[in-house]
């Protein structure tokens, strides 16, 4: 293995630690000295890798931003109809067979308030991988109407938008009262807006 990959494996470690600590205590909750703890490195090698925990915080928001638009990505280029393919995306948020969904996971639930009065480059890093999943569904939502699965929209950007708005309260809404209900409230709801037979 060569030292350029021993390094990227280490950047990658303290990425994917830090994820799970921000994930679980927010970002503000999440000091260095932690999270070199956790790594089990020392201040040094931190600072190799990230100049402040302000760069460190983009590098982190970049790299889930990449992996969520990677998986997304897999999601919607599998077989199937474009209602199919939305409706495995929103069952993705609920917890699954003892897994966690989406909506636990997700760093735009977790961080967006925190990071939008934090640092203006982490909401930036947010908002543009936001838009760039906005834009996915809406194109989905196109593909639905000629494949015939989904009702027609006049403004499909705007109702990808509307939607994912509308799973991201509802992800809110289920982390306050530690149920699935207001998830699958979500799911009912968008099934029923999206289904041509309800235009």
């Amino acid at each position: 293995m060569s030292e350029q990959t021993k390094s990227d494996l280490k950047r990658q470690h303290i990425l994917d630690t830090g994820r799970a600590l921000v994930i679980k205590h927010g970002f503000g909750g999440v000091g260095i000295a932690r999270l070199l703890s956790e790594c089990n490195i020392p201040k040094g090698s931190f600072y190799y890798y990230f100049a402040s925990k302000d760069a460190f915080g983009q590098a982190l928001l970049q790299d889930y931003v990449h992996d969520y638009l990677s998986r997304i990505d897999t999601l919607f280029t599998d077989a199937g109809t474009a209602y199919a393919k939305l409706d495995k995306f929103w069952s993705a948020w609920l917890a699954q067979a003892g897994s966690e969904g989406i909506a636990t996971q997700c760093l735009v639930v977790k961080l967006g308030a925190e990071v939008a009065d934090l640092s203006e480059d982490m909401r930036i890093i947010l908002d543009d991988g936001v838009d760039k999943l906005v834009t996915r569904i809406a194109n989905l939502l196109r593909d639905g109407v000629q494949d015939g699965t989904v009702r027609s929209f006049a403004d499909p950007d705007a109702t990808a938008r509307m939607l994912y708005a509308k799973w991201l309260g509802a992800a809110i809404l289920a982390k306050l009262s530690r149920t699935q209900t207001p998830l699958e409230q979500a799911l009912a709801e968008t099934s029923s807006h999206l289904s041509p037979h309800n235009t």
